[in-house]
């Protein structure tokens, strides 16, 4: 990438961050937000497995589904402060992740998306049974409480930008994981996993290691997610939500860093403008146009516009 790409690169970073900070300042609804900004984490952690690794998970919402209930229960009913709520629902994701990615590795392709989807649903089913999720009706009324015993988050100003924070944060860690040497080695995965491992590279620990790492950030967007709604709830880990955080990354543009972001705010942008107005019908509409970006737009919005600049450098010289 040019060094004039670059500038451009960190304009527009620059100006997503700048639009962000004043969101909340200019009429747009901050609950609206911050649910927006945890999908956005969830489908950068998601990207950062299929994208960037190679691996596709039809699982990813037990994760986040897990987390969730980790944090709802233990800040509700254990009394724990968000800070620890939210570590402790990270844990437990990764950890359940680690379990899930040591069987779905030995894998490959359609076996291992058909082995992460299995265990996400057995893991759906033990939150409908046991008796400390309620069931149907889910975790209600989790508080937010005290960030560290001093930030008021019941504040929903001071909600939303310590979930805008740690959404930052978490994007910088995933562009430092991409761009390290242990990145390179995902992106040869990626591209030929043979060749990787002739090159001696235990390639099974690699993968493992970044679906850990995925699940334990799908699993942190769970847990923000739960205190900035107050519930948790059978379809933050339900298999509906695996495939939306599927429509996301190809929507938006696999194997970027702005593409699941874009596409998370596109299909929650989507199903918040169109839930009162369409009702059940969202959807449809919402499949509709993901078939369209399919057919017309293979590369998503922000991969369709990385190729048009490369077209464009080209012809130039």
């Amino acid at each position: 990438m040019s060094a004039l790409s670059h500038r451009h690169a960190r304009i527009a970073w620059g100006l997503g961050l700048a639009a962000l900070v004043i969101a909340p300042f200019v009429g747009v609804y901050p609950i609206f937000m911050m649910k927006a900004l945890c999908f956005a984490i969830f489908a950068c952690a998601f990207n950062l497995l299929l994208g960037f690794t190679g691996l596709l998970s039809f699982g990813h919402a037990a994760y986040l589904g897990a987390a969730a209930y980790a944090t709802g229960w233990l800040v509700r009913s254990a009394g724990w402060s968000p800070e620890l709520g939210i570590l402790a629902g990270t844990l437990i994701a990764a950890a359940t992740g680690a379990v899930v990615g040591a069987i779905a590795i030995r894998r490959q392709g359609i076996y291992f998306a058909m082995v992460t989807l299995a265990m996400a649903q057995m893991v759906y089913f033990v939150f409908l049974q046991a008796p400390f999720t309620g069931g149907e009706d889910g975790l209600q009324g989790v508080p937010r409480g005290h960030l560290f015993g001093v930030l008021p988050l019941a504040n929903d100003l001071v909600m939303y930008f310590v979930v805008l924070a740690v959404f930052v944060a978490v994007f910088l860690f995933i562009l430092r994981v991409v761009h390290s040497p242990y990145g390179q080695v995902l992106k040869a995965i990626r591209e030929n996993e043979a060749r990787a491992t002739s090159l001696g590279y235990d390639v099974n620990r690699y993968k493992l290691l970044a679906f850990v790492l995925s699940t334990a950030l799908a699993g942190l967007a769970g847990s923000l997610k739960t205190l900035v709604l107050g519930f948790a709830t059978l379809s933050d880990a339900h298999w509906s939500l695996s495939g939306e955080v599927v429509l996301m990354t190809l929507l938006g543009g696999m194997g970027t860093f702005a593409g699941p972001v874009l596409g998370a705010f596109t299909i929650i942008g989507l199903q918040n403008f169109l839930a009162d107005r369409v009702g059940s019908w969202v959807t449809v509409i919402i499949g509709a146009i993901f078939v369209v970006c399919v057919v017309a737009f293979r590369r998503g919005f922000v991969g369709e516009l990385l190729a048009w600049q490369q077209r464009r450098a080209a012809a130039r010289r």
